[in-house]
């Protein structure tokens, strides 16, 4: 605080005549706080404190339903949207939106002004020692060591351009020519004796800095700063790549008669980027969480018909509801995943999983997915929206129906209620019709046209019916839930060479001529009826998919009684099947589609194997006809058809599943426990190293419903690849896809430096000395790019606006090169949010809107001659969060296993080094990438020592590092302040870690 004269107080900026200090000092009426300076007061302005007080957003409030304290009203919206929060009203009868009392003490309780929490008294004595206590204290002490270095001191004030240091967004000419801000050093004490005697420009962690500093008519330190006599320095930025760019300008200055020294900060900053471009991508609104409202059971619904298609299967078996008990439901709703997943494993999953209780404990994983999903689908729930009339169906617009989000199928049912309907009567229309971006509907005939409705979707639980059904089904075999060594039924694997009948008959030469492929189908064929599960293990691009057909088709020829099922968890996998399998005739092969599927959606080489009605939905032959097909191919759940239309058990001689690395084990389990018997071979293909299944719930993820039924039995000694090899196992070796150097790096992280190339040299080597490239003879570029991850409105899904800019930047680079031609198709983008995806197809819209860009999950499969992935996070502030919180699922091994080997001829990452080596194999990838020349953006490499042995706890390492950037700017900055640190409080605050909006929809039908 400073004196003030008295026209300060009534008029807020000192006009008195003589006054040193006039229009240089400054109070704020709303928190009564001078400031010396006006930089000061623009800087206090702009401050939480300030925004909070003027907003009304003090606090601690204190939640007497959930026994805790919430630091400010911003959070305090988020805490009453929380599930905890409603659920903990509900139980003990409190308004869940009463508003928030500022309290200041609370029985039982002792305050902690370093957390703004209430502490139970019995809890204070080891409060202090907490590790959240811990880091706040430093981070308050950080935050005071900045608040402190950005004031005018002793007189010496830093004054600088109008727009301060902030040189917002430049364009990348201008930038690469550098631009020019000044600062103005002044005295304002006319006999002080304190010099200049530092200038320096810093950059937080490492990193080297686009900013310089000059000074005018200085020779040499220390120079004097005079009264009347000022110092003019001039702040330069230039920098010729994208990016957010940031610095700090440090002045150092000695009281020569004290002997003391003191430090003046001023933040820099900079975005290099096209301003209109910039702008378009910005948030149209700040981020606010959409309130989770508890929406109230809709008891009172009055059924529409449902669509003639689907009584077009001759079902004979009931398909039992299965609803969620209600004492899981309530198990469900109380208190966090670690709590919720101990209550499950101590009091509602069996002590040991086995065969006799395998069905029960994967039905209390499917309910907790269900819970879950069915919280998640309030997400797209439309409050006062209009519907339109069209012949007999309303329709309906649904935003985001064409991405899936929601995923809704013909026969789902969605609730309407008129608004401002007196009643909680809701009316159930079910989906008879499902375009682009609008569905038809058609309600009870006591449907009343009104104006504005609001829309609830529900959950379609069919899938979950069918898995669930299956599961109930008393089969107990150890040999295909449990497989051991003891149930190998021949010592030595089936001999695989080229004097083999099976190799003379071969219809897929190229497999001849690849050992593992055809040892598979080899041992396939030969094995004994009743034999383990045999798996196809297929890293990326080694063909999995051919080498299961072949073997369907060689099971054909060797045994004239083979009846077969083949199965792959979604519709474009099992028409891939289908599609390779069309050289049998329609008496031979069949394809089942569910009713909800539309003709248009269907391969036309693939309808003559389908059957449908005269009305043209799909349905089935008669039981005669069905009997006598030799292969049927449907989804995973779709297959649950066999069983409900009546299909005895043991029809089928071989059950395969194609992409069973992707299923949860409940959806293989419809076709093997519905069909299976005690003869029945069952063949799984897929990669456990890739993604597993799309799995909504965090407590079924950690109660394994994400691991797969292939990924298990992988797990069991009777898989190991060195015992099993020919006899439960076979791995194949051979890419078909990638370049070498694309493919060596996942090839020694996930595969044990097995897989060789063999992709066609002609696409593979298609930009080999491409001046696209780095390094000529390395196809694969790291662009190092700091940028901003930012949320808007109501969605968690986080966007950065620098990497779609940069990715934009790459795609037309891309398809205005002449050296090699390449089109829409051939050029794929991957994102992990949601948002950034959305952003990045609006971008690119205008000149590439043939690009397909998704999430990794969305690319699983999936193969392009290029690849570009944009990692999204680039948050400044991760010394505050763990590794989860900084990178969200960024950071999933799998996840980038399989973006990177996506890619043909060329793999370009877009992303922020500093960030992504949080994680140590992305760091792993970093080194890779930087030792064989492939990084860009920043010249000069990676912040960290790319020699370094990467080693278990390496994010905390890097964290560590960044504290200790940060702690030693505090060290500096209390050991040259004449002051000591103030007692100020870091509020961090925790991300959600909800991460749902980011997981597509699984598509099972």
């Amino acid at each position: 605080m400073v004196n003030v004269c008295p026209e300060l107080l009534a008029k807020g900026v000192c006009e008195t005549p003589g006054c040193r200090k006039k229009h240089d000092v400054h109070i704020c009426r709303d928190c009564g706080v001078v400031s010396e300076s006006t930089h000061n007061y623009h800087q206090h302005l702009a401050g939480r404190s300030h925004r909070r007080k003027v907003a009304g957003l003090n606090g601690p409030f204190f939640c007497k339903a959930c026994s805790i304290s919430v630091q400010c009203r911003e959070n305090w919206v988020g805490h009453v949207n929380g599930r905890r929060h409603r659920t903990n009203c509900a139980h003990v009868d409190i308004d869940v939106n009463a508003p928030p009392e500022e309290v200041v003490d609370v029985e039982g309780h002792i305050y902690c002004n370093v957390c703004r929490a209430f502490v139970l008294e019995r809890n204070w004595a080891r409060h202090p020692s907490t590790p959240i206590h811990q880091r706040k204290t430093r981070f308050a002490k950080l935050e005071a060591a900045f608040a402190d270095a950005a004031k005018d001191k002793h007189g010496i004030s830093v004054s600088h351009h109008p727009d301060g240091l902030d040189f917002g967004v430049v364009a990348v000419e201008d930038a690469g020519s550098g631009i020019d801000r000044q600062l103005t050093v002044k005295s304002a004490v006319p006999l002080a004796k304190i010099s200049l005697i530092g200038l320096e420009v810093t950059r937080p962690f490492r990193q080297t800095s686009p900013f310089s500093l000059h000074a005018q008519n200085i020779d040499a330190l220390p120079r004097p700063v005079v009264y009347g006599r000022d110092i003019i320095l001039t702040v330069q930025f230039r920098q010729s790549n994208l990016g957010l760019y940031n610095a700090r300008v440090e002045l150092t200055f000695q009281d020569t008669a004290l002997h003391q020294k003191f430090v003046i900060v001023r933040e820099v900053r900079a975005i290099v980027g096209d301003q209109a471009e910039y702008d378009k991508l910005r948030p149209v609104a700040p981020f606010l969480p959409k309130p989770r409202v508890n929406r109230a059971p809709a008891t009172d619904v009055i059924p529409g018909p449902p669509p003639p298609a689907l009584a077009n299967i001759p079902y004979i078996v009931k398909l039992p509801l299965n609803l969620i008990p209600a004492y899981v439901s309530h198990a469900l709703s109380r208190g966090t995943i670690s709590s919720i997943v101990s209550h499950f494993q101590n009091s509602l999953l069996p002590r040991h999983l086995d065969s006799s209780n395998h069905g029960r404990h994967y039905k209390y994983l499917l309910w907790a997915e269900e819970y879950r999903s069915e919280q998640d689908l309030q997400m797209y729930d439309i409050e006062n929206v209009q519907l339109r009339m069209f012949n007999h169906y309303y329709y309906l617009e649904v935003p985001g129906l064409a991405e899936k989000r929601p995923s809704v199928l013909v026969g789902d049912s969605i609730l309407v209620q008129p608004v401002g309907s007196p009643s909680g009567r809701w009316f159930e229309g079910h989906v008879h019709v499902v375009r682009q971006k609008e569905v038809g509907l058609k309600f009870h005939a006591s449907f009343n046209v009104a104006a504005r409705y609001r829309i609830r979707f529900r959950l379609n639980r069919y899938p979950l019916r069918r898995q669930h059904q299956a599961l109930d089904i008393a089969l107990h075999s150890d040999r295909i839930l449990f497989p051991s060594s003891n149930h190998v039924r021949y010592p030595v694997a089936p001999v695989a060479n080229l004097n083999t009948h099976i190799t003379a008959s071969i219809h897929n030469r190229l497999i001849a001529s690849n050992p593992a492929q055809l040892q598979a189908v080899t041992s396939i064929v030969k094995l004994p009826p009743g034999s383990l599960p045999f798996v196809i293990f297929g890293p990326p691009g080694t063909g999995k998919t051919v080498t299961i057909v072949e073997a369907i088709r060689q099971v054909l020829d060797t045994n004239p009684n083979a009846k077969i099922l083949a199965c792959a968890p979604s519709n474009s996998a099992a028409d891939l099947i289908a599609s390779r399998l069309s050289m049998l005739k329609t008496d031979q092969l069949f394809r089942f589609y569910a009713p909800s599927r539309h003709k248009s959606d269907v391969p036309d080489e693939l309808l003559p194997y389908s059957s449908t009605t005269s009305l043209g939905h799909f349905s089935v032959p008669p039981m005669a006809t069905m009997k006598r097909f030799r292969v049927i191919v449907s989804t995973c759940v779709s297959a649950s058809f066999a069983y409900g239309i009546g299909m005895p058990r043991g029809h089928f001689s071989h059950i395969f599943v194609d992409e069973a690395g992707h299923a949860t084990e409940p959806d293989v389990m419809i076709s093997v426990k519905t069909m299976a018997d005690n003869d029945t071979n069952i063949v799984l293909s897929g990669d456990p190293k890739q993604l597993g299944p799309i799995i909504r719930s965090g407590i079924a993820r950690e109660l394994g419903l994400e691991k797969s039924y292939l990924e298990r039995l992988m797990e069991s000694r009777a898989y190991d690849e060195r015992v099993g090899r020919g006899k439960t196992v076979v791995k194949l070796v051979h890419n078909f896809r990638s370049h070498p150097s694309i493919l060596d790096f996942p090839n020694k992280q996930f595969y044990r430096n097995e897989l060789e190339s063999y992709g066609d040299r002609k696409v593979i080597n298609a930009y080999i000395d491409s001046p696209h490239l780095i390094n000529k003879k390395f196809p694969i570029i790291f662009h190092a790019l700091c940028g901003k991850d930012e949320r808007e409105a109501a969605s968690p899904s986080f966007f950065n606006i620098l990497e779609i800019l940069q990715v934009k930047k790459y795609v037309e680079k891309l398809k205005g090169s002449r050296d090699v031609r390449i089109t829409d198709a051939d050029i794929g983008v991957i994102a992990p949010y949601h948002a950034q995806c959305l952003k990045i197809r609006s971008t690119l819209r205008a000149f590439a809107d043939g690009v397909k860009v998704g999430s990794v999950e969305e690319f699983q499969g999936q193969e392009r001659k290029v690849i570009i992935i944009s990692t999204v996070r680039s948050s400044r502030e991760y010394v505050e969060y763990d590794l989860k919180h900084t990178l969200g699922f960024v950071a999933n091994p799998r996840r980038l296993n399989v973006s990177i080997t996506r890619a043909k001829s060329l793999l370009i990452i877009v992303g922020d080094p500093t960030v992504l080596s949080l994680d140590p194999l992305w760091r792993s990838f970093l080194n890779y990438i930087y030792d064989h020349g492939g990084w860009t953006g920043d010249p000069d490499g990676p912040s960290w020592d790319p020699e370094e042995d990467v080693t278990d706890g390496y994010d905390e390492k890097m964290r560590d590092a960044g504290w200790l950037d940060l702690n030693d700017f505090a060290r500096r900055m209390e050991s040259l302040t004449l002051r000591e640190l103030g007692n100020q409080n870091g509020d961090g605050g925790e991300e959600d870690g909800d991460d749902g909006v980011d997981r597509p929809w699984r598509d099972v039908e």
